[in-house]
């Protein structure tokens, strides 16, 4: 009993170092990543000979190729920018994928923002990304409220055309009680039970795009932190538990690094009846519908 409880202390002072040093970094990264990323539409594979690629882009390449040049991208949460992307990003093209763009929109979003007209920007933004790569699907992955804005683009703006496999960090996707702190219209949107969130609770039984919801019950964010959990009939959706690693820290951590880069080279179609990757999941949750698979992973 006593282990059980250090243990439990340990980790939880773990995430409380691993955000604390984590915020500490962004501040610093926060006004390079205001600039806009420019598009590299060939990634390192501008040419037919794979010798100059390192060999996990390599193997990558070879055995999954539809998964190495399938764009992937990012878009941050509320007030932020894509350096919040740094680690993941740079994580993503170690592993092989060729085209990974971070995203920003306006840090007004947060005053004057409005999730659907976001969306409908960020589909644009998608339309781009197709256009220049020649490729007609991309992966997404949002971080908080930019997860909510992808899955609004999926779900009520026709993305699921577009989009392959969203992968949601910490997003609110049952609204967060933390939104009634602020006054304003999009603050609105994001509180439980708003009409924007039974929009998306709307029958959706023809949507195309495989959901992974991350989330962790140390969310200083989402609450209560259940509230970031994806459930919704018709969605083909995998859910993964990060134990220790708080809201902010999500995108860096390096298991949610390793757990986004394996969701995005599976085969696109149903989850597997465990959600499964390289980590050792403490538990396994039951499948809650025919479309959901669950896990929990620990460091």
């Amino acid at each position: 009993m006593g282990n059980g409880v250090l243990g439990r202390l340990a980790s939880t002072l773990r995430g409380v170092a691993v955000e604390s040093a984590w915020l500490a970094a962004h501040a610093a990264l926060y006004p390079w990543g205001a600039m806009a990323e420019r598009l590299h539409p060939d990634g390192p594979y501008f040419h037919y000979r794979t010798d100059a690629l390192s060999p996990r882009a390599r193997g990558l390449l070879v055995s999954a190729m539809d998964a190495a040049g399938t764009p992937i991208l990012l878009l941050h949460g509320i007030g932020d920018n894509r350096s919040v992307f740094a680690v993941l990003g740079a994580a993503l093209r170690r592993r092989g994928f060729g085209v990974v763009h971070a995203v920003n929109y306006s840090v007004l979003t947060a005053v004057t923002g409005d999730v659907r007209t976001a969306a409908s920007m960020f589909g644009e933004q998608v339309e781009q990304v197709c256009q220049l790569t020649g490729s007609d699907r991309v992966h997404v992955v949002g971080h908080s409220l930019g997860g909510l804005i992808a899955r609004y683009y999926v779900q009520r703006r026709g993305g699921d055309e577009r989009v392959d496999t969203l992968v949601t960090l910490g997003t609110p996707h049952r609204g967060t009680v933390a939104a009634y702190l602020l006054p304003t219209g999009l603050a609105r949107q994001l509180r439980p039970g708003s009409q924007l969130l039974a929009e998306l609770d709307e029958p959706a039984p023809d949507c195309g795009t495989r959901f992974v919801s991350v989330w962790t019950p140390s969310d200083q964010i989402v609450l209560p932190q259940s509230n970031a959990r994806l459930t919704h009939p018709d969605l083909a959706i995998e859910e993964h538990c990060l134990r220790d690693v708080g809201h902010w820290a999500l995108p860096v951590d390096s298991r949610a690094s390793r757990l986004v880069a394996d969701c995005l080279v599976r085969v696109h179609g149903n989850p597997p009846e465990r959600a499964t990757s390289e980590y050792t999941p403490l538990r396994t949750l039951p499948i809650t519908h025919g479309h959901s698979a669950s896990s929990e992973l620990s460091s």
